[in-house]
This record gives structure tokens, sequence and C-alpha cells, in this order.
């Protein structure tokens, strides 16, 4: 069965060329060209991914990023932005957006970024399974793996996407330590060469939000010299 891809570029030229590669990797593409009627497509079906462009008329693509997290199911987003200063990304992510190409991008590099995010959506599919816990309990923490929920003492923890793959990442295998490059190419989905810094924030804002102290971290540890590991289940541990 295809992948249902929605598209929402409010440039034709490049809705088209986008398309058409798209179409090529056997993909159902779907269009729209403002963020209204974008939103509208992307909360009436169920699509596989989504490609949203940051500057589209009526309704910008960081609202409509921020609305399709507020609803379910989750649909994983590549954002498309012509900005290039790092707050333009960052905010994209921190709102809910998987992953970003800055424009002009070539579309080798478009359709290595969407191969990646179907990788990583294929093995977090696997949790699916009956067999497979859905959910991971590690002292006052749980993670809800299906409603991609974290509470820690029975409280809510806002997590970005980026936030809870990261740290599903770590509780499902706990003590196994990670470089940074390792957590790149796991959680981001392909090598980021030079962009170990993306982990090191990623991890100072993960702790900010699970950890008691985030100066001395109870559950994602540093392992000097090497990169980061989650500490061993406590209590009730993984079911």
């Amino acid at each position: 069965m295809p992948r249902k891809i929605l598209v929402i570029e409010d440039d034709r030229d490049i809705a088209r060329l986008v398309e058409l590669h798209l179409r090529d990797l056997g993909c159902e593409v779907h269009m729209a060209h403002d963020g209204s009627v974008g939103l509208d497509q992307a909360l009436s079906r169920t699509y596989d991914l989504i490609i949203l462009d940051l500057m589209l008329p009526r309704m910008d693509g960081l609202e409509v990023c921020r609305r399709l997290r507020a609803n379910p199911p989750y649909t994983p987003i590549l954002m498309l932005t012509a900005k290039s200063s790092e707050l333009d990304r960052v905010l994209g992510l921190e709102i809910g957006a998987d992953d970003y190409l800055t424009k002009p991008f070539s579309i080798r590099e478009l359709l290595a970024r969407v191969k990646a995010l179907f990788r990583r959506v294929e093995s977090l599919g696997s949790l699916a399974h009956p067999e497979v816990r859905k959910t991971i309990r590690s002292g006052e923490l749980m993670i809800d793996v299906e409603k991609r929920k974290v509470t820690l003492q029975g409280q809510s923890a806002e997590l970005t996407a980026k936030e809870f793959d990261l740290l599903l990442q770590f509780a499902l295998h706990p003590g196994r330590v990670y470089t940074r490059s390792q957590l790149l190419d796991l959680v981001w989905g392909y090598a980021h060469d030079g962009y170990e810094h993306t982990v090191n924030s990623h991890i100072n804002r993960l702790r900010a939000k699970i950890e008691e102290d985030p100066a001395r971290p109870r559950y994602i540890l540093t392992v000097w010299g090497v990169g980061y590991k989650f500490a061993e289940p406590e209590g009730d541990g993984p079911r």
C-alpha cells in the first residue's frame, strides 16, 4: 500500500517538483497551497508524512505544526524553510517538527530525509506489537509509548517530538551507552556531521523537564569521554 504524503507548499513549482519525485518513490501525494487548507486536509485524513513550508499564506507553517501537534494522531512533519537562522529552525523543532530542510535544497537530500523519517517510523512502529511493552517506568518517570506521553511524579512533562524520541531511545535500552554520533543517526535518522551540539542541547532541555536536579541527573547520565546512557530501571521496571 503506497505511503500517503501531504505537501503544504505555496510555491507551486517547488510543490510540483517535490510531488514528481515523491511519486517516483511510489508515494501517493496530496497537495495544499496555503496553511489553512493544508491544516484542514491534514486533520481530515491520515497521512504517513506531512511536508510543510514555513512561510505560507493565511496560516504560517509554525501555526499549522502547532495545531497538528495538538490533535491526534501523530504524523511526522518535515518542515521546509527559506530562513537560514538557527532560531527559526529550532523554533520549528521545538513545536513538534521532526526534521527540517532549508531552501534551496537538493531533491536528493529531500528524498534522503523522507526515507529516514519512514525508517524511524517503522522502527517505532514495532512497538505496536502486543508482545512489546507499552509503558516504560523508571522510578517516578513513566513513558506511555503509544500516546507519546511522559509523566513525572504524576505530572505531565511537555516534550517536543525529538525530545520524546530521544528519551524513548534511551529508555528502551537502559544501561546502553550511546555516542553523540549514534544518537544523531538513531533519533534524527541520518548523519548530521558536525552537529553533535544538537544532541547536547536536546539532552540539556530534556533533563530540565524530567530531572529534579538537572545538574545531578537521575535518568539520563553522562558517560564522560563517550556519551550518554539511561539509568537502569527502578521500581516496577519496564512492562
